[in-house]
């Protein structure tokens, strides 16, 4: 399944490479990946250490170099050629991945430059596939992910739900109000669940733009139509999950998604879902001796290709 992940992966890199002066889009690196778009950029984040869309501007900048130093191309041209709208999008760019503009390259004519690597200041280098799956097969590893990992299938449920716009570290106030409101209905966590769904990828989204969902699951006799303008309401979508218990700080819960993506679905035998993942809330951290959250991380997974087509 490791060869799988990383053979998708190379094929969605041959391709930004292939077509790195055309508009590209997410979906669309998605689909020749065949992973779910809901959960591509970060399969893909895991394997190469950056988001697909910064990997596609470090290859047009990687063409912009070659081209400015072996080509007589006008920097208009070469920024065309690359999939930049403009020059100064380029040199943008090129300023931050090699710390001097497209001209300064340009003006010293090298057909072979040496200009010094560590000039660049990029944020992250590509991980090597190789090393990362020799790492993740590592029996002893693998046993202890598999103890700490269980699959659960839960069917569909209703939820009300109090969203969020902004940072996901202050996500309490969507909380107080929900928790606010389901004290007034009778909801408590001694007979309700409360989620709480992440709506976009922090790699991708401003922090000031990411959504999140505070959700209290609803008995069955519940009606709705009363609370309309108090709280949301919708359907979270059941189905196999991949569960993993973490227990830490807030802030750090970033790695259990992190850990999750890249360490142990890459090896598992499935693929993540196109549903969002649910965070099961177990308790009020602000409540905790140690100030820390205990969540249960339900990663929506399905049967991987091959297993798949084998009847697996």
């Amino acid at each position: 399944m490791q060869e799988q992940y990383g053979e998708r992966i190379k094929q969605v890199i041959a391709y930004i490479e292939n077509h790195s002066s055309q508009p590209l889009r997410l979906d669309q690196l998605a689909e020749v990946s065949h992973f779910s778009k809901y959960h591509f950029t970060r399969i893909f984040t895991a394997f190469t250490g950056m988001t697909p869309m910064a990997f596609v501007t470090r290859k047009r900048i990687e063409r912009a170099w070659v081209l400015l130093t072996e080509t007589n191309l006008t920097i208009l041209e070469i920024a065309g050629n690359c999939g930049f709208e403009s020059v100064s999008a380029l040199g943008v760019h090129f300023k931050r991945h090699y710390g001097c503009s497209p001209g300064t390259i340009r003006s010293r004519k090298r057909k072979h430059s040496n200009f010094p690597s560590f000039l660049s200041n990029k944020q992250a280098e590509p991980g090597a596939l190789v090393d990362y799956n020799k790492a993740a097969g590592n029996p002893l590893l693998r046993r202890a992910w598999d103890s700490m990992v269980e699959l659960r299938e839960i069917t569909e449920v209703e939820v009300a739900y109090v969203r969020h716009n902004g940072s996901y570290l202050d996500t309490h106030h969507a909380w107080d109000k929900l928790t606010g409101w389901a004290a007034e209905q009778g909801l408590h966590p001694a007979n309700q669940q409360f989620i709480g769904i992440s709506l976009d990828d922090g790699e991708l989204t401003e922090e000031s733009a990411c959504r999140y969902d505070a959700c209290v699951t609803l008995p069955a006799d519940f009606g709705p139509e009363a609370h309309r303008e108090a709280v949301g309401f919708k359907t979270l979508a059941g189905g196999l999950y991949a569960v993993y218990s973490y227990y830490d700080t807030v802030d750090r819960f970033v790695l259990a998604y992190d850990t999750m993506f890249s360490v142990w679905l890459s090896r598992s035998g499935y693929e993540a879902d196109d549903r969002p993942c649910l965070e099961f809330c177990l308790n009020d951290p602000t409540q905790d001796p140690q100030g820390k959250c205990m969540v249960d991380l339900y990663v929506p997974i399905r049967r991987g290709m091959q297993e798949a087509e084998n009847g697996v």
